[in-house]
């Protein structure tokens, strides 16, 4: 007979790990004026490759399926061409060239196409949290 270790999570039925942390991500209010910017997503840091997966998942129930992300900005490291998310096939790219601010786009191929700013991970918590609340409310965001 072996002994197992009390510390190991895999063995101690009693241990209880935390939950994952919940996606950061609003959305402008619906309105019939096109805008360049669809919402805002703050991820818990730059590992995109669990970050978003994360967010895919947390997208409103009635969107369509995502297809394509593509990614701007130097922040983000080479990705591979695509993820498995949820059992389907979500195809990655990134541009770091473009100027502007770091965003994502989102695109769900024949459905349509949302573009989400990227609040930097380490930005502190008030500022980050103001700038969701601006754009669930306003639809608009003004300099961090």
């Amino acid at each position: 007979m072996t002994a197992v270790a009390k510390d190991h999570p895999h063995t101690d039925p009693h241990r209880h790990h935390a939950p994952p942390p919940v996606a950061r991500l609003t959305f402008a209010p619906h309105t019939g004026t096109a805008r360049r910017i669809d919402g805002v997503w703050w991820p818990h840091s730059a590992d995109l490759l669990a970050e978003l997966p994360e967010m895919l998942t947390a997208l409103p129930f009635d969107w369509p399926r995502i297809t394509h992300a593509t990614v701007n900005g130097k922040a983000w490291p080479a990705l591979p061409s695509h993820i498995l998310v949820e059992g389907h096939v979500v195809r990655l790219r990134r541009t770091a060239g473009r100027p502007g601010p770091d965003t994502v786009c989102l695109v769900s191929m024949g459905r349509g196409r949302w573009d989400l700013l990227i609040i930097p991970p380490g930005i502190p918590e008030p500022t980050g949290v103001r700038m969701m609340a601006q754009m669930a409310r306003t639809g608009e965001l003004t300099p961090a």
